[in-house]
């Protein structure tokens, strides 16, 4: 049991101020009442969390904004506890101590993660059947042939709009933008996908202080897009919602894709962004991916461990007294379910630099009945935007050193600042163009991208001066995209030797080997 000191009911005394403080250098410097680390201002959560594991255990006393107390919860195990124990605790928010006593206030910038809201992620029992049986059935309506055709043509377009330079940021020229266009098409509003949208998003997650702002905004474009489905039912996430036999009301229905959009907008971003940094600056991980030891998916499934795309999810409540991971637990008590430090508990990885391949039980998406229910729509988005991008920069490089790369962390996230490449300065391409990069275009044979260990096609002899009906059958009229690449192509565009994609199906070749057909499946095509 822990000492009474620990407890997060304020009628009870800290009692902690003899404890004796970290070392010099310690990212818990700097502590707050009752000696205990403020989350909010440590500059190196996870050297935090592991002096908090040393200290504490895997379950730690922890201050956020306004020295509002919580327990974090470090270990695995425990973690599997707090998100499979519905008897003992509860997302919804209404039975904390700390907002009934008025420790947290309506302007609290942690408020539009915290504050209970209509949604299945703030409720338990027979409502949250309801509500995440709605979720559960517009995910399952999504097809998934069609988002990952949609992802390549996503990736297309955002990638035209750097390839010439030669150089970009792929962090806010593109992990940031491709999840947030995606999203938007899969709920229903493609038109709301501008950089505004983005920047709100983020805002809502580093809950600064224009949060409640930027909450604001977005909510007023959720709820334009649900008043426009009553009244135009279509075949979208938003219409299979709004239809749902459960009867969910406009409020219900926005706040749910609320958090449908920025729950899977920052997952996928950081989780973009994080196996693109992974690519960048470990070689071994890059000629892993190129030789077929590892695929797309598994790099993927790599980094849901190391570098999880929520450090913490906001939050549980203990519904009764009880005890967690030696800590005494009181009913009312807040916790936060801490995927980032839960992936790397010494019980679980004793080795934290071990391969994690093949194996999904990391907490990156969460557990028990709030388990992220979109999970494998950021999955798609994840996959094919390192795969496709790839494709087209297979000569991309890290344009400074590794140790000059910065991020911005928050309770919620850490998140990369910024990831400059330069790259052999490409053409644009036809959005419904396979992602590739063009032939000819100089880039060296030791960078050329390849996935699951298919060997590059050796390049036939240039042929004669293609006539004007060669040219019409060419790249992008594969039975994958329905007359993509045909009428889309305009008559001044590159000549058929510099477009990089499949040759011509009039054209006599062997057939595809089975993997190269799966690929091609997989990625959309």
């Amino acid at each position: 049991m822990t000492p009474e000191s620990h407890s997060q009911t304020p009628d009870r005394p800290a009692g902690d101020d003899a404890r004796p403080g970290p070392p010099p250098g310690c990212p818990a410097h700097g502590l707050g009442p009752g000696g205990l680390a403020r989350l909010h201002e440590s500059d190196d959560l996870k050297k935090l969390y592991e002096w908090l594991r040393e200290e504490h255990g895997p379950v730690a006393p922890v201050l956020i904004h306004d020295d509002v107390p919580l327990w974090v919860v470090l270990g695995h195990a425990e973690s599997q506890q707090l998100v499979r124990g519905p008897a003992q605790f509860t997302k919804d928010s209404r039975i904390w101590s700390a907002l009934r006593d008025g420790l947290v206030k309506p302007d609290h910038p942690l408020m539009p993660h915290i504050a209970w809201q209509p949604m299945c992620a703030h409720i338990e029992g027979e409502q949250h059947r309801r509500w995440r049986g709605a979720i559960d059935t517009a995910v399952s309506a999504t097809d998934f042939r069609s988002l990952r055709r949609y992802v390549n043509r996503s990736v297309q377009r955002v990638v035209n709009r750097f390839c010439e330079a030669g150089e970009a940021d792929l962090v806010s020229g593109y992990a940031e933008h491709l999840p947030m266009a995606v999203m938007c098409h899969v709920l229903g509003m493609p038109d709301e996908y501008e950089d505004r949208m983005v920047q709100a998003a983020r805002d809502m997650i580093r809950g600064t202080e224009t949060a409640i702002a930027s909450n604001a905004y977005v909510m007023e474009a959720l709820n334009r897009l649900t008043a426009r489905r009553r009244k135009e039912p279509q075949d979208d996430f938003t219409g299979h919602l709004v239809s749902h036999p459960a009867g969910l009301s406009d409020e219900e229905v926005s706040q749910h894709l609320r958090v449908v959009l920025i729950a899977a907008y920052e997952a996928t971003a950081n989780l973009l962004a994080n196996v693109l940094r992974q690519v960048l600056i470990d070689p071994r991980f890059r000629s892993q991916l190129n030789g077929g030891q590892m695929t797309v998916p598994q790099a993927v499934e790599q980094l849901l461990w190391d570098e999880p795309p929520f450090s913490t999810i906001f939050a549980y409540y203990a519904k009764q007294d009880t005890e967690l991971g030696g800590q005494r637990i009181r009913k009312g008590d807040g916790l936060l379910f801490a995927p980032a430090p839960a992936n790397v508990d010494p019980r679980v990885r004793p080795d934290p630099t071990a391969d994690m391949q093949g194996n999904r039980s990391h907490l990156a998406f969460g557990g028990g009945t709030h388990e992220c229910p979109g999970q494998d729509i950021g999955r798609v988005i994840a996959e094919i935007g390192v795969d496709a991008l790839l494709m087209r920069l297979p000569d991309v490089e890290l344009s400074c050193d590794e140790e000059e790369l910065a991020f911005t962390e928050s309770i919620a996230s850490r998140h990369l600042v910024s990831l400059p490449v330069h790259f052999t300065p490409r053409p644009q391409q036809e959005i419904t163009q396979a992602p590739g990069h063009e032939a000819g275009a100089g880039a060296p044979a030791s960078y050329d991208w390849q996935i699951g260990g298919v060997p590059r096609q050796t390049k036939a002899p240039a042929p004669a001066p293609a006539s004007v009906g060669a040219s019409a059958g060419g790249a992008g009229t594969d039975a994958g995209v329905t007359g993509a690449g045909v009428g889309g192509a305009p008559d001044d565009g590159p000549s058929p030797a510099a477009v990089p994609v499949a040759p011509p199906l009039a054209r006599p070749e062997p057939p595809r080997g089975a993997w190269q057909r799966f690929l091609r499946w997989w990625r959309g095509y």
